[in-house]
């Protein structure tokens, strides 16, 4: 199939991203500080770089992947299926998983386990998050109702 997916615009994309880690900020740093034990200057730190690696891991993984949808599809990212968004948001939290492990581990100076730890429970709280965030996003900012950028 040789589709041309209707992609976001860019300051849709870039709308979309700030509105999620600054969503995903208020949401999970008051349990994080509270269960890790790291004092909130430090928590803060963290997870605004985590939020800043997350916020470019975002732009990619969310443009890749629509683009590949419709691709494959001919459907644009609006029209996911629930079982595909489930898919999406695995795949976003796994790969930042991958990326922010090291980082949690040399910031608050946890082991790998209590860091292993403490980064699946921040990605378990993102996938769901990040599903019904997208959920939402999707039905107030609809593709098909966006200026063309072509």
């Amino acid at each position: 199939m040789n589709h041309s997916p209707k992609l976001r615009s860019l300051v849709d994309r870039l709308r979309q991203i700030a509105l999620f880690e600054i969503g995903g900020l208020l949401l999970i740093t008051p349990p994080f500080v509270w269960l890790s034990g790291v004092p909130l200057t430090d928590s803060l730190g963290l997870l605004a770089l985590i939020a800043a690696i997350a916020a470019l891991w975002n732009a990619a993984y969310n443009t890749s992947f629509d683009w590949l949808e419709g691709r494959l599809t001919g459907r644009t990212a609006d029209h996911r299926p629930v079982l595909l968004r489930g898919i999406h948001a695995l795949g976003f939290e796994g790969g930042l998983l991958l990326i922010s492990l090291p980082i949690i581990m040399n910031w608050s100076g946890m082991g790998w386990r209590e860091a292993l730890i403490a980064d699946i429970s921040l990605a378990l709280t993102y996938v769901a998050y990040a599903f019904v965030f997208n959920l939402i996003y999707d039905r107030v900012f609809p593709i098909d109702e966006m200026p063309s950028t072509a």
